[in-house]
């Protein structure tokens, strides 16, 4: 069963160099307060693993702002130009993913699977230093699970057994990402005893969950 704890309290064991999985679409279902609260502990040299950066000085923004990132995985960053602005200078490396192979790639690191075949991005810059296999006669790029040591997730309600109820693209990555690290945190807008969420409503089960952190409303 997870602990209930304050946001920093659940973000220290996040050390320098870790990698870390951060959900949230636009900076919508992005864990704002465990973000808040990293930044106060001025982590460094983090490889941030999200859907975007959010935007200037929001989100995971303000991990950018901060100069906290080493190095960035994400499938768009086209909202923060201080994002691209590190990328370009040469300060922060950027890995862009097209998104649905990010979401898959964390999917499959969550289930365990070896990797994936896509068609996506063949014949384009994605393609360089990936494997290609033909099945059928139709080229695929074989794509590697991402995992990381940490998951810093955002969702809506949970019960004191860590059973999260997600909602709206909160629930894009943030459930996939829970599965696919070792230590997981959950902000959340409010918590219940357990019992007073249906199960049919569970969206990620709680074994998957190691914190809860209670957060502010989402946007």
């Amino acid at each position: 069963m997870p602990v209930i704890v304050s946001a920093e309290q659940a973000v220290q064991p996040i050390e320098a160099g870790q990698s870390i999985l951060i959900g949230g679409f636009m900076s919508v279902g992005t864990p704002k307060t465990l973000l808040n609260a990293l930044v106060k502990r001025n982590v460094s040299d983090l490889t941030v693993i999200a859907n975007d950066t959010g935007t200037p000085g929001e989100g995971i923004g303000l991990l950018v702002r901060h100069r906290m990132l080493k190095k960035l995985i994400a499938s768009h960053i086209g909202l923060n130009p201080e994002t691209g602005q590190l990328m370009n200078s040469g300060q922060l490396e950027v890995e862009l993913i097209p998104q649905g192979t990010l979401a898959e790639a964390i999917r499959a690191g969550g289930v365990g699977l070896g990797g994936f075949l896509t068609p996506t991005g063949v014949g384009t810059v994605v393609e360089e230093g990936k494997q290609k296999i033909t099945v059928d006669g139709v080229e695929y790029l074989l794509e590697k699970p991402i995992k990381a040591g940490v998951a810093l997730i955002k969702a809506y309600k949970s019960d004191t057994a860590g059973n999260l109820i997600f909602r709206k693209s909160a629930r894009n990555f943030n459930p996939l990402m829970a599965t696919a690290a070792d230590y997981v945190v959950a902000e959340v807008e409010e918590i219940v005893a357990v019992g007073e969420i249906d199960p049919d409503d569970v969206m990620l089960p709680g074994i998957f969950v190691d914190a809860l952190v209670k957060g502010g409303e989402d946007a």
